[in-house]
């Protein structure tokens, strides 16, 4: 550089340093500091692509049809296993719920704990090759016990021994526990090599693996493929009690309707009614109709409740019609009335009711119908 040209330049910063001492100082510090905030910054941003890099950790706060309890084991399983399996990328919690729901329908029927624990278990027949369930040849446990299909992902226990989990770090490894169970699966879908299962190929050999059905396998990636496109929803805004009777009444999705049935116990065998759910044939199903329903997950929280719609209007604190939907809380009841009560709901928040809805139908999630709701009852402070 010219020397007469460096000197200008020198004075020029100097003055400039004089009359700016609060700009150039940050410029120093920045200068001083910068390569470090630099490096730090890279390490979060590699830190956050490594935890999300498969794609897993897009976990929704509820899925409708999914008791929480077991969405949250699937979530935590697809996010685990890479500590487990490193080789296996592609787990998603989806493809957990898929398995799921065509083994047990997410523990369907069963009371679901905070850590996980379901009860009663989900014990498959024993495979002593009488014939049941299709099995010909006796399969045995190292006992010599036969071997069984357990808990909601229906493992056999010869398998379990291979993959089980502690997937609640609670220092036991239970295949009916919904976190090791969802875990133990996602080690067997992984299986011991490579396996990429974003690819459909390869999530498919890892389906048939898991049951040497085609039928199975293309019901499963329905499955997959439906909840790899459900809508999001953020979990009920309910604690306490209420969100304990809407988990119950979650943990039911998919049982079927029968008129008349539904205890406090559970789904119960339905009656005839003289009519349509005679066509439908509930006296020989077992499940719930809308107020069994409401029966049963009520009474989870110790509040017995009669097992008729109308009954049940009359219980609780009136929540007026005119008072809008957005009066509502979730766990309150929601009843319909195109004059005399006819049919009611558990709200769950979003002017949505989780409801058993009439023969032929199941347990599901429903936009509440406006020009039929009669007001709602509140048995929860």
């Amino acid at each position: 550089m010219n020397p007469l040209l460096a000197l200008q330049v020198a004075e020029h910063v100097r003055n400039e340093v004089r009359e700016h001492p609060k700009r150039w100082g940050c410029l120093a510090l920045f200068l001083l500091f910068g390569p470090a905030i630099a490096c730090v910054l890279v390490a979060v941003l590699i830190i956050v692509v490594i935890a999300g890099g498969d794609g897993s950790s897009s976990t929704p706060g509820h899925v409708p049809g999914i008791p929480d309890v077991m969405l949250t084991a699937y979530q935590q399983a697809a996010q685990r296993i890479g500590g487990i399996r490193s080789a296996c990328v592609g787990m998603r919690w989806s493809i957990l719920a898929g398995v799921a729901e065509a083994e047990s329908r997410h523990a369907s029927g069963r009371t679901i704990a905070p850590n996980g624990d379901i009860s009663p278990p989900i014990l498959g027949p024993p495979l002593d090759g009488s014939g049941v369930g299709g099995n010909r040849t006796p399969i045995r446990n190292p006992d010599g016990t036969f071997a069984r299909a357990v808990g909601p992902f229906q493992v056999l226990t010869t398998t379990w021994a291979d993959v089980e989990q502690d997937g609640n770090d609670d220092g036991a490894r239970n295949p009916h526990n919904a976190f090791d169970a969802a875990l133990g699966a996602a080690v067997y879908l992984c299986g011991t090599g490579p396996r990429d299962l974003k690819d459909q190929g390869q999530l498919r050999a890892a389906l048939l693996r898991y049951n040497a059905s085609q039928t199975y396998v293309a019901q499963v990636l329905a499955n997959i493929e439906r909840y790899d496109a459900v809508e999001l929803q953020p979990a009920a805004n309910a604690s306490g009690a209420a969100k304990i009777v809407i988990d119950a009444a979650m943990s039911q999705v998919g049982v079927p309707y029968a008129w008349g049935g539904g205890t406090a116990a559970g789904p119960s065998r339905g009656t005839r009614d003289g009519g349509v759910a005679d066509r439908h044939g509930d006296y020989n199903k077992i499940g719930f109709d809308c107020s069994g329903l409401v029966l049963y997950a009520y009474a989870k929280v110790d509040i017995a409740l009669p097992h008729n719609s109308r009954a049940q209007f009359d219980s609780g604190t009136r929540v007026p019609k005119e008072a809008g939907l957005h009066s509502l809380r979730p766990g309150d009841l929601v009843f319909y009335s195109p004059g005399l009560i006819h049919h009611v709901g558990i709200y769950v928040g979003d002017n949505k009711m989780i409801n058993a809805p009439y023969s032929g139908s199941e347990v599901r999630i429903d936009e509440i119908v406006v020009d039929e709701y009669a007001g709602g009852s509140r048995l929860m402070r």
